[in-house]
């Protein structure tokens, strides 16, 4: 890691380093089912993170449903972007039986970063806690775009309890492919934890810099990377998804899939974002039926 881009790690992974003065935004959402319908039972902010629309575009039962009709959230932060010093906290809860699918309304974008301050490089940090207690979440943004010489900390966890059941993906782009601008000095650390109980599923680490960006050990050349995840997922539901991957792999889009504890696992690499993310969406439009028992109805945010 270059002097330029340094930061402090701590044992897990997370970026750490001069805050700042930027927004300071949380946003709490719980989620209960009533009546055959998903509500959304809390909600609290401070800053700019909100909701932005919700929606239940799906009929209230379908064959081999186990849960209420879900609630399709629009996840939206009005500044557009994230700077250095801003600092996103998002808490999502979803109770026995409810069914809730998060999304975003365009792409995350986190810009490049400013000057440091007291010697110590400013960092935006996104933080994102699931929780799902015997009901569904599907947990479905759009991607986040890395600036040049952004400096960035991402950390997702989520966590299960009785039946629930779970499907997401998190999508980055670094750079601007199409002005031929990588991540330069940028560095971006993202985590991802999947819990089952006390137990963990998977316990993701990525540290993006200038070095592992050409490398065949590290993106080889692709800038856009994602992971996909359902769980709980079996035999049958791991087969489709290769069977789905494999025509899609080619020159510039590569798709793996494993299946470890009940976890079926996705990851790609691309070189767009774009590509990458309808290729999620495909999955998602395969296994959502096997998973969930429902239809893929995409949100309509995506249509536009």
């Amino acid at each position: 890691m270059s002097a330029a881009a340094a930061a402090t790690l701590d044992g897990a992974g997370v970026l750490h380093g001069g805050a700042g003065e930027g927004w300071q935004a949380r946003l709490e959402l719980k989620f209960e089912a009533s009546e055959s319908r998903t509500r959304l039972a809390h909600r609290r902010h401070h800053g700019p993170l909100l909701v932005q629309r919700l929606f239940h575009p799906e009929p209230r039962a379908q064959q081999g449903s186990l849960t209420a009709e879900p609630c399709h959230v629009y996840l939206l932060h009005p500044p557009g972007g994230v700077v250095s010093g801003d600092e996103l906290q998002l808490s999502a809860e979803v109770g026995s039986h409810a069914h809730a699918l998060l999304t975003t309304p365009a792409a995350g974008k986190f810009y490049r970063r400013g000057p440091p301050i007291g010697g110590e490089p400013r960092v935006a940090r996104l933080t994102q806690t699931l929780t799902v207690d015997d009901g569904v979440l599907e947990w479905l943004p759009q991607e986040n775009i890395f600036y040049p010489d952004s400096a960035v900390a991402v950390c997702t966890r989520v966590s299960l309890t009785g039946g629930a059941r779970f499907i997401g993906w998190e999508i980055g782009c670094v750079g601007l492919p199409a002005s031929e601008a990588s991540l330069g000095d940028g560095a971006v650390r993202q985590s991802f934890e999947l819990w089952r109980g006390a137990a963990p599923l998977l316990l993701e680490r990525l540290n993006i810099e200038r070095s592992c960006l050409a490398a065949r050990w590290g993106l080889a050349g692709h800038s856009a990377l994602g992971t996909w995840l359902a769980y709980p997922a079996g035999e049958g539901e791991l087969t489709l998804a290769r069977t789905m991957s494999a025509p899609m792999n080619c020159a510039d889009l590569t798709l793996a899939c494993t299946l470890v504890d009940g976890a079926l696992c996705c990851r790609g690499v691309a070189a767009r974002a774009d590509r990458l993310k309808q290729a999620f969406i495909d999955l998602w439009h395969a296994l959502r039926p096997p998973l969930l028992g429902r239809a893929a109805i995409a949100p309509r945010i995506w249509a536009t």
